[in-house]
């Protein structure tokens, strides 16, 4: 990054307006492969695959077992920093679209671990099939989806995480189907562990819909994790006899819910009370689960020919006295597992929607639909009958369609191939396409995400052409896991500004002319329509940066600047008026990579100072200028390494003219505790770093209250004396000096936080209390009067 400083005297800037200047200069580093290449996978790589192929390549490539290559240490670095970017899906999304050089100012993969910690250490569970392993992007969805979860939160790095393994990876096999097991790596997920409080490791939580998550604190053998998660499990197993039997099996008819019952005689072996705890767990909402002792059920058990032990499924209508009529099916399996998967097979498939009634049905209900192409299709998997019972609080429906049926309607629909869709109960105008993973807790969260939200599938006969009303529209293409990752995110963020912005999706596999007619060259690029106005989003995946970036765009935070309007507005601005300005390019990656934290640290500065921008692709003679010549104005570039919001924002800060004052042990004395204003004093060392971070801050916090209370600063490094009185233990440290008619306390009254707007808002609250105190002393004295 370049900077422009002038020549002027820098003592003078507190009596001279500025101008702070950002310039982005490029660097354009070339590879002879790119980043996917380098690890050996596809664009469409899971974090998961993207792990296990980082991993491959780290035990084959390690300098530690390369010695003799003088090759291997830079052969290395190139793998590491490939994986670094790919893993983060920011750092990933800035990559398909600039390339490195949108990542100039990222610079992980300088250092990487010993081959013994890729050997033993890397990815714990990423070759266990029977454990979820749970990134950022995709936790939330699953622990909301109605599912029972056993999560284990790990760091690489923590050896009681590596004694755990073993015993974690034979629970899981065990829990199989009656509880999810997942778990996350906090070394890759750092941000996500850090909001979910997670500060030892390994951490295990439940977590359940509608339940607070709840830590485990026992000892970690598996029989412990077995009791303490299956206390979570709320299906029940109900004891059956005489008198309640024949009624339960006669009622599954109108419910709709069959009996998997076990018989437990003299002879056989009986399923256990934790075999059926579990089967009930797994199968919970589907079949009732009970069991029957036929030593006390004799006379019942011989009329229903059971002699020895056994468990039989009694579907929906069995008739008793006709067992095979009935299709009663009996299993010889006591595992649980095996049980589970031929009850399941026997629930019967979802409904098939007709052509002709499916205009009129989508348009009366919520539906979940499968579209197939034919009977062979095996678009539905037997674990996908929990569907309807996991939807049913959310009144949507689960049903089939045959594309091979009417093909019309799929071609209408944009389905070309086997996939499902939420139907939002509107017709076929008004539903959302699945991009996700095709297992069970994912096709919940997007059912439930989508019916309650306002996104809907775009193509050619619907996208948004000269509409009067705003859409925001994301092109992305399904096998782009940052693209997959925005759509939750899309979907909140459209509950928010529900009748005020449209929007909508569009595959680009599908619709490859309407991208190229909008000139979209990488995925996701999520755009604003605004009849004429075109705005790309260029923030992180959240829903919270895409509510600011539109917020931003109803209020613009940042002034777009002409060469008229800079000489107009910047040089020739009042004496105490400051602006930043970014001078960028379009086609620039860092320059992109910038703007959502140039407007955000301008949100951040409004009212202390003016922040615009300059397209030097569109005013390349203005830019180009020989600015060091022209000395009319005054301003300073930023040089610093970080360029996120918050530095920016420190940098910006750092050039305003102050307002608090330096104290001495004598001023402090006669203007602090003895005089008659209110004070708040920051107690600080020069060498402290986070006293540095805080001294913007402070500005601003004095800047607030100026004219209600006085700011000071002391340095306890040349007056330790003065803040050992003080009790001063920590730097910084804010106190506040009220004054309330008398001397003050010279210990003042401590202020725990470091943000200018919440001290701010704290002292006015202090000032209220004081006034209203003034005021009832006042009131008081005039009665004695």
């Amino acid at each position: 990054m370049e900077f422009l400083v002038s020549k002027a005297d820098y003592a003078r800037y507190l009596k001279r307006s500025l101008l702070l200047v950002l310039v982005c200069v490029i660097v354009l580093v070339c590879t002879d492969q790119d980043y996917y290449s380098l690890l050996g996978v596809s664009k469409e790589a899971s974090s998961r695959e993207i792990r296990q192929a980082f991993k491959k390549l780290a035990l084959k490539l390690h300098p530690d077992k390369n010695q003799n290559d003088p090759n291997a240490h830079e052969n290395f670095l190139k793998i590491n920093r490939a994986y670094e970017v790919l893993k983060d899906e920011d750092l990933r999304k800035k990559y398909d679209k600039y390339g490195e050089k949108g990542l100039e100012d990222q610079q992980q993969g300088g250092r990487y671990e010993s081959w013994h910690f890729y050997r033993y250490d890397f990815g714990i569970y990423d070759d266990d099939p029977e454990i979820i392993t749970l990134d950022r992007g995709e936790f939330d969805a699953a622990v909301n989806s109605g599912e029972l979860w056993f999560v284990n939160f790990y760091s690489p790095r923590c050896s009681h995480c590596h004694e755990l393994a073993p015993t974690w990876r034979e629970f899981a096999k065990e829990m199989d189907g009656v509880i999810r097991i997942g778990a996350v790596n906090c070394g890759d997920n750092r941000m996500l562990c850090r909001i979910k409080g997670i500060n030892s490791y390994p951490s295990l939580y439940v977590f359940k819909t509608g339940m607070q998550p709840v830590k485990y604190y026992g000892d970690r053998s598996k029989e412990s994790l077995k009791n303490f998660a299956m206390q979570y499990v709320t299906s029940t197993v109900t004891e059956l006899w005489a008198g309640n039997f024949v009624n339960a099996i006669e009622t599954s008819f109108a419910s709709g819910v069959g009996w998997l019952i076990t018989f437990c005689a003299e002879r056989g072996d009986c399923l256990s009370y934790q075999t059926r705890l579990k089967l009930a767990g797994m199968l919970e909402g589907l079949v009732n689960v009970g069991w029957m002792d036929c030593g006390t059920q004799g006379e019942l058990c011989d009329n229903l020919d059971i002699s020895s032990s056994t468990t039989a499924y009694f579907p929906p209508g069995a008739t008793i006295n006709n067992k095979e009529k009935g299709g009663v099916l009996f299993l010889n399996s006591l595992d649980a597992r095996e049980i589970y998967q031929e009850v399941m097979q026997h629930l019967p498939d979802f409904e098939i929607i007709s052509a002709a009634s499916l205009e009129d049905r989508l348009a009366h209900h919520r539906w979940l639909l499968f579209f197939q192409f034919g009977e062979s299709d095996k678009s539905n998997v037997q674990e996908f009958k929990k569907l309807k019972f996991l939807l049913k609080d959310e009144h949507i429906q689960v049903g089939k369609f045959d594309c091979l049926s009417s093909p019309t309607i799929c071609n209408k629909l944009y389905v070309y191939q086997p996939c499902l869709a939420v139907f939002k109960g509107k017709g076929t105008g008004d539903y959302e396409i699945h991009h996700g993973k095709k297992i069970l807790y994912d096709v919940v969260a997007f059912a439930k995400e989508s019916v309650n939200s306002h996104v809907i599938t775009l193509g050619p006969q619907n996208f948004p052409d000269k509409e009067k009303e705003p859409w925001l529209v994301d092109f992305f293409a399904p096998w782009c896991p940052p693209c997959r990752a925005l759509l939750p995110e899309l979907r909140k963020a459209s509950k928010h500004l529900y009748g005020q912005l449209k929007f909508g999706t569009l595959d680009c596999t599908v619709h490859e002319g309407l991208c190229n007619m909008h000139n979209i060259r990488a995925y996701p690029t999520t755009v604003v329509f605004n009849q004429s106005d075109v705005h790309e989003y260029e923030g992180h995946h959240s829903a919270e940066q895409i509510l600011e970036f539109i917020e931003d765009l109803r209020n613009p935070s940042v002034v777009s600047l002409t060469p008229e309007t800079f000489v107009e507005l910047v040089q020739r601005r009042k004496r105490e008026e400051i602006w930043m300005v970014d001078f960028y390019a379009p086609w620039c990656g860092p320059c992109q990579a910038l703007i959502p934290e140039w407007k955000k640290m301008a949100r951040m500065l409004n009212g202390l100072i003016n922040v615009g921008s300059v397209d030097c692709q569109k005013y390349y003679s203005f830019c180009h200028q020989d600015q060091k010549s022209n000395t009319a104005h005054q301003y300073y570039s930023y040089n610093g390494w970080h360029r996120d919001s918050y530095s920016l924002r420190g940098w910006a800060l750092g050039y305003l003219p102050r307002v608090s004052v330096d104290l001495t042990p004598q001023s402090f004395t006669e203007k602090v505790l003895n005089g008659k204003d209110h004070w708040v004093i920051d107690f600080y060392a020069p060498w402290c770093g986070p006293c540095q971070n805080f001294a913007p801050e402070f500005e601003t916090l004095a800047r607030a209250v100026k004219g209600k209370v006085r700011a000071g600063k002391v340095d306890c490094q040349m007056y330790a004396q003065t803040c050992q009185t003080a009790d001063i233990r920590a730097y910084p440290t804010v106190k506040f000096y009220p004054y309330q008619g008398t001397k003050k306390n010279v210990l003042g009254e401590y202020i725990d936080s470091r943000d200018a707007k919440g001290i701010a808002d704290l002292l006015n609250e202090k000032l209220e209390a004081i006034q209203n105190k003034g005021k009832r002393k006042k009131s008081r004295n005039k009665d004695e009067l």
